[in-house]
């Protein structure tokens, strides 16, 4: 198992693991019983898009489906108890519309999004249905020290550090012109946090509504150590 994000924050020692699997609803029973919590966050899911793709059965099963068999934990177990799924920017898709609210229709374009979508809309019929208190955190990105290099921001990071240490010639990155709203993870588990406070549950976009390229996000990196960007980044 990989902890070392939460031995990186000195916060291991202080968690209680309970081993559990998305796709086994027993388990899943077993573990909401012995943690007994209060609040549920439900933050798992597969994380890359571009293996939802790869293997859309597992992405529907692991990001969709679960959700169904951890909702079912808590009706069975209980239902007072208050339950956060992370929903995604990514079901809006190919919206065609410049800005998205919590009212924008939905068109995902990626299996990911598609599962997404279904945790969405199960999380919120056991909502209406059983009077479980949901809220879904509809999150655009969100980044931190604690991102996993194979993301775009920490890839830029990295290679500018590598190039530093001479153990790169130039950084190769994608589209340089793909633009995403980037947050603060830390600012964003606080909002999933305050969104289980409130006295009714509702749901909420979490967002900067600033976009930026990812030629923007080199330009930026690179010049906090006085270096050009184009003379070591490539497409």
């Amino acid at each position: 198992p990989n902890f070392w994000r939460l031995q990186s924050l000195g916060i291991f020692s202080k968690i209680h693991l309970i081993p559990s699997d998305l796709l086994d609803m027993g388990s899943l029973v077993e573990a909401v019983h012995a943690s007994n919590p209060d609040e549920l966050y439900n933050l798992a899911a597969s994380s890359f898009v571009s293996s939802a793709f790869e293997q859309p059965v597992g992405n529907a099963e692991l990001t969709g489906l679960a959700v169904t068999k951890l909702l079912e934990s808590v009706r069975i177990v209980n239902p007072n108890l208050k339950f956060y799924q992370a929903s995604s920017s990514e079901m809006y898709g190919n919206s065609k519309t410049k800005i998205q609210d919590e009212n924008t229709p939905f068109s995902p374009a990626s299996p990911y999004g598609v599962a997404k979508l279904y945790a969405h809309w199960i999380t919120n019929i056991y909502q209406k249905s059983y009077n479980i208190f949901t809220a879904t955190g509809i999150l655009f990105n969100h980044e931190s020290p604690l991102r996993g290099e194979d993301f775009v921001t920490r890839k830029v990071v990295k290679g500018l550090i590598k190039i530093l240490y001479n153990d790169l010639n130039c950084l190769e990155v994608g589209n340089l012109y793909a633009k995403r709203d980037w947050g603060y993870a830390k600012d964003y588990v606080e909002a999933m946090w305050l969104m289980l406070q409130a006295d009714e549950p509702e749901d909420f976009i979490i967002a900067t509504g600033k976009t930026y390229s990812v030629r923007d996000f080199c330009k930026i990196v690179f010049n906090k150590l006085d270096l050009d960007f184009e003379e070591f980044v490539k497409v």
